[in-house]
């Protein structure tokens, strides 16, 4: 995947769309690969177009139901595969829920991680990785409401995981924030709290899309002003007013 890195200017949401190739079909193939052993379905065009039908599915009925209420006689009639399909990829609700959460934090991880190693200074690390984390939650909307609305329903072990989850990307932008006080390019007191701010930024972003819809306000002009709220606190005297999309 390649990247429009700080040098040609800042990289905008229709180009990150086209070069992430975030997809339900691109997180399928990654889990079919991951999981031949176990999934019985051994085609591999077939095993992703039904792996994509049933986390669609999943995400749809969760939005609606919630995922606790839901059942897989439920996933079953809305997917249109029978339960006996259902269990050629999985097991239980549990084995469901696992596969679906475990394979949307890697993938963000995994994202984030190279997008930001793209480029040099921690200023340019910053506001990539603030960029990347915004349209990652616009192309994979469904999965980060999902996780987050979900939280509060899953068993502890789960919701451990979920926890860990966002902590590791709220420190992703700590070592940020950190390389640049050591190097004297940001000026900040609470590094880790100042991270969390920007985890909540990046929150209200795809749990309200109504909001910003309503007021139309795009995934572009939202990152611009992130970016200038947190270098006007690591970088106050150097922070650009974001300037309105022609």
């Amino acid at each position: 995947m390649q990247t429009v890195t700080e040098s040609n200017g800042p990289m905008r949401f229709h180009e990150f769309r086209e070069m992430a190739l975030v997809s339900m079909e691109d997180i399928c193939r990654e889990i079919f690969n991951e999981n031949q052993a176990s999934i019985k379905t051994k085609k591999e065009a077939v095993a992703i177009r039904n792996l994509t039908n049933i986390f669609n599915t999943t995400l749809k009925l969760s939005n609606e139901k919630g995922f606790h209420t839901m059942s897989l006689r439920d996933l079953s009639q809305a997917s249109g595969l029978s339960m006996g399909a259902l269990y050629s990829y999985f097991t239980s609700k549990e084995d469901l829920l696992e596969m679906i959460q475990n394979q949307g934090r890697r993938l963000t991880q995994r994202i984030l991680r190279q997008q930001i190693s793209r480029v040099k200074t921690a200023d340019q690390k910053l506001r990539t990785g603030i960029r990347t984390h915004l349209y990652l939650t616009e192309v994979m909307q469904p999965w980060f409401y999902f996780s987050f609305m979900e939280a509060k329903n899953l068993d502890k072990s789960q919701q451990r995981k979920t926890i860990e989850g966002e902590l590791a990307s709220e420190q992703i932008f700590v070592e940020i924030l950190d390389e640049g006080l050591e190097k004297r390019i940001f000026n900040l007191e609470q590094p880790i709290l100042t991270a969390t701010v920007i985890k909540a930024m990046m929150q209200d972003w795809y749990l309200k899309r109504w909001k910003y819809s309503r007021r139309r306000i795009s995934v572009d002009d939202y990152a611009d002003f992130v970016i200038y709220v947190i270098e006007s606190i690591v970088k106050p005297n150097n922070a650009a007013r974001p300037e309105p999309d022609a």
